[in-house]
């Protein structure tokens, strides 16, 4: 179905920065699909957060799994509609609406390495055996003299034996990914972020994005990856980004080691990624332990947060950071429950405790987008010890130093051609081209504003 009046945004700029919800924690649905479910139209009360989402200073609403599901999203049963514990299609319709009305793009969630097991094509097969036409779908192993209603051992998920995997050498396969991606596509979608998609041959994606691009040209892909050859799944992909996870680790893991030699050398390596596309960086998403729990001391976290918003990349937030929630994630059955917590109905809900963050996140969201270069800047560290990091962050004549100081004794810096602090707290000695950081602080340097 298309949407005359919710025509997609056009491609994500250099100032894209996404605001990361995860719909099903985010709006209390049941943890499980039931039998006979009752929509309860809570893909609406997103609407509600989108000005909320523009303040912080956002230029994307990216969803975690909307789609019918068996519990946590990621499961997917039904890819052509919205789960019914969020509402209907035409709330999603309502959604991309507003959304664009307010100039936030849409990103949605694939889960198109697995499916759960109540997934059609598998259903299939498990009722009608070895004959089962969509037994191609899948990589199955079958017991001798198997028929109708008997089950075949398969290839899962990472040992989770409900996450069934998809055999994607099927063509099979490749047209259906295609078919669910044009299908959102049209209806309003601005992208896609490709779950797991370390687990899909490069090859794959490759294809399908490449047919995917013939009809929505503007369309952006953004792969899971954790770990590997980022750059190079990226473009055997024919994919916009790749989650950033390497530097991710480095900015907790530095600052809580106070080992910036660590960070340090992540960033030499994110440059290398710069060169041939521009990562999504993060701090904070629905699979990992909140920031403000990961980090040893609450001083930290502004150090954390200024890093992020100052190095390339397109930066994520995940709902509940930009205002210090907590939350450990546990390797437990539902030990993802607590970094995906249930928001209240509307800002003005939220508690008071968390304005203090959310206003580091909009004052340096806005340095950001002031200097737009930033997205594909490239950084150059000016000075490294343990305790004490200055990098020079720059794309062609445009420049800023950063200045981040984990001691507890001010600290000089070097800070070449800047004359103005522009975030954070330092004194400057323009004619000796150093500032001087309080204990602990940080600060953002630059020409002036």
């Amino acid at each position: 179905m298309s949407n005359d009046g919710n025509a997609s945004l056009p491609a994500p700029t250099a100032s894209s920065l996404w605001w990361q919800v995860y719909p099903l924690g985010f709006t209390g649905a049941e943890k499980a699909a039931t039998v006979h479910p009752e929509r309860e139209h809570r893909l609406l009360d997103l609407i509600e957060w989108l000005d909320y989402a523009v303040e912080l200073g956002a230029s994307g609403l990216a969803l975690g799994p909307i789609f019918a599901s068996e519990t946590h999203g990621y499961d997917t049963t039904d890819y052509f509609h919205v789960d019914p514990r969020l509402g209907t299609d035409e709330d999603f319709d309502a959604l991309i609406a507003e959304a664009h009305r307010r100039g936030l793009r849409v990103l949605l969630d694939g889960v198109f390495n697995h499916v759960g097991r109540s997934f059609g094509p598998f259903q299939e097969v498990l009722a009608k055996g070895p004959a089962a036409d969509a037994g191609a779908w899948f990589s199955l192993q079958w017991p001798e003299g198997a028929g109708p209603g008997d089950e075949p051992e398969y290839r899962d998920f990472e040992g989770h034996h409900h996450l069934v995997a998809l055999n994607h050498d099927e063509p099979a396969v490749a047209d259906f990914v295609v078919d669910v991606m044009d299908h959102w596509l049209a209806r309003g979608a601005d992208g896609w972020r490709l779950d797991a998609a370390y687990a899909v041959p490069s090859s794959f994606w490759g294809q399908v994005t490449s047919r995917v691009r013939r009809q929505h040209p503007d369309a952006y892909f953004v792969g899971e990856y954790i770990h590997g050859d980022y750059a190079g799944e990226v473009e055997a992909g024919g994919l916009d980004s790749a989650t950033q996870y390497e530097l991710w680790k480095a900015v907790w893991s530095s600052l809580n080691d106070a080992n910036f030699y660590e960070l340090s050398a992540a960033l030499e390596r994110h440059n290398d990624f710069l060169a041939t596309y521009a990562p999504l960086t993060f701090i904070g998403n629905h699979d990992v332990t909140r920031i403000a729990s990961q980090l040893t001391h609450e001083a930290l976290l502004p150090h954390a947060i200024v890093v992020l918003l100052t190095v390339g990349g397109t930066p994520s937030i995940y709902y509940g950071d930009e205002q210090g929630y907590r939350g450990v994630k546990e390797e437990r059955e539902g030990g993802d429950d607590e970094v995906r917590p249930v928001f209240p109905p509307s800002p003005d809900d939220l508690s008071p405790l968390g304005r203090p963050i959310f206003a580091l996140h909009r004052d340096l969201i806005g340095l950001r987008r002031r200097h737009p270069w930033l997205h594909r800047a490239t950084t150059e560290v000016l000075q490294l010890s343990n305790e004490v990091l200055a990098y020079r962050v720059a794309a062609g004549d445009d420049a800023l130093v950063v200045a981040l100081n984990l001691s507890h004794e001010p600290q000089q810096v070097p800070a070449p051609g800047v004359r103005a602090v522009l975030a954070g707290d330092a004194a400057m000695d323009a004619d000796a081209d150093t500032a001087v950081v309080p204990p602990r602080g940080w600060a953002i340097l630059g020409a002036g504003e």
